[in-house]
């Protein structure tokens, strides 16, 4: 008997690759999604793919009795993928309110409503900004660096998000939880029918790359080029959308098979690779021979100046290992574009 498991933010970029993933490894799926930064033709690209259609719901996890009606019309669930919320670092310094309810109650809801519903397990969507600006003698960043002050509301969240779930467990809750702590997620399938595609202009770095190499924006803008890096820009670790789906299937296998070891665990996901924007750049131009005219300008608010992952521990005990060269990543995401016009 297959399982089923709950993904919020399902028709999202991170969400609708690990429904792949889990449905290409025999899971049922229910997507739930609000659509405020998604459509509803993600669920026909991941059709394609994988021959199956996701169950999907249009509901907000903010609205705690239609989760509770989903919850309850498929019983039992297994686990849940918990990737909804609000997720732009800048936007968030700008809407510190709007980050603070959407991505904490959206928790708080589904924490009060597993037990209910006998549901065993939680994979956290986190986030290396726990780990704010780590000192030079904590990279690459272990799970075991310090959680430093959040350098914005987004990251935050996270933060609290985290210590919620960590209190949760603590409190004797009847469930496990693994918090995936990821670095910087770019790319789309291989297949391009599914990729990032953000409403209104992209806050995140790729989709603003391949959409200026379009010729959709005029040019993309680099934060800033006077850090204290190899060539003054910000420093990011790049995983491949794709493989960083496949470590969620590792982590709900890992919960709903009785694997875990502690009632809560925590993985950085990350290749072990810092990346600057200048070479994330050059390596997208050598990738694809596309030009992509940039200008640099004064450093964004709330961005960290450099951190990549120590992925030792989800490599070890997860049997994960990020292996897609950044080149192909990069083709991929401009493959995704082409075929978006």
């Amino acid at each position: 008997m297959s399982k089923t498991i709950i993904v919020t933010g399902g028709t999202g970029y991170i969400g609708s690759h690990t429904t792949v993933e889990l449905i290409e490894a025999g899971y049922d799926v229910v997507a739930i999604d609000n659509l405020s930064n998604s459509t509803a033709d993600v669920l026909d690209g991941i059709a394609r793919i994988t021959g199956r259609r996701p169950t999907f719901y249009e509901a907000d996890c903010n609205d705690r009795e239609a989760m509770n009606r989903i919850f309850a019309q498929h019983a039992p669930v297994s686990g849940i993928i918990h990737f909804a919320a609000s997720k732009a670092v800048g936007e968030s310094v700008h809407k510190p309110l709007l980050y603070y309810r959407n991505n904490i109650v959206s928790l708080l809801n589904l924490l009060e409503l597993m037990p209910r519903h006998g549901v065993e397990g939680i994979v956290f969507s986190s986030s290396c900004t726990v780990y704010g600006q780590p000192a030079p003698s904590d990279l690459p960043v272990t799970e075991d660096a310090p959680i430093r002050p959040a350098t914005s509301p987004y990251g935050n969240t996270k933060q609290i998000n985290e210590e919620i779930i960590r209190d949760t467990i603590h409190a004797a809750a009847p469930f496990r939880a693994i918090l995936l702590r990821y670095f910087n997620p770019i790319g789309a399938h291989p297949s391009a029918e599914i990729g990032e595609r953000p409403a209104g202009t992209p806050q995140n770095l790729v989709p603003y790359l391949t959409q200026t190499a379009a010729g959709i924006r005029p040019e993309l803008r680099v934060f800033g080029d006077d850090y204290d890096t190899p060539d003054g820009s910000c420093i990011r670790d790049y995983i491949d959308i794709v493989d960083l789906a496949r470590a969620h299937v590792e982590a709900v296998r890992r919960l709903v098979e009785g694997q875990a070891t502690e009632p809560l665990e925590v993985f950085n996901l990350g290749t072990g690779r810092g990346v600057s924007v200048l070479e994330l750049i050059r390596t997208f131009e050598e990738a694809t021979g596309v030009r992509v005219p940039y200008q640099i300008v004064g450093r964004r608010e709330g961005d960290i100046e450099q951190v990549w992952a120590d992925p030792a521990r989800a490599n070890r005990v997860l049997g994960w290992t990020a292996h897609t060269p950044l080149s192909d990543t990069l083709r991929n995401a401009w493959k995704w574009q082409q075929r978006q016009g």
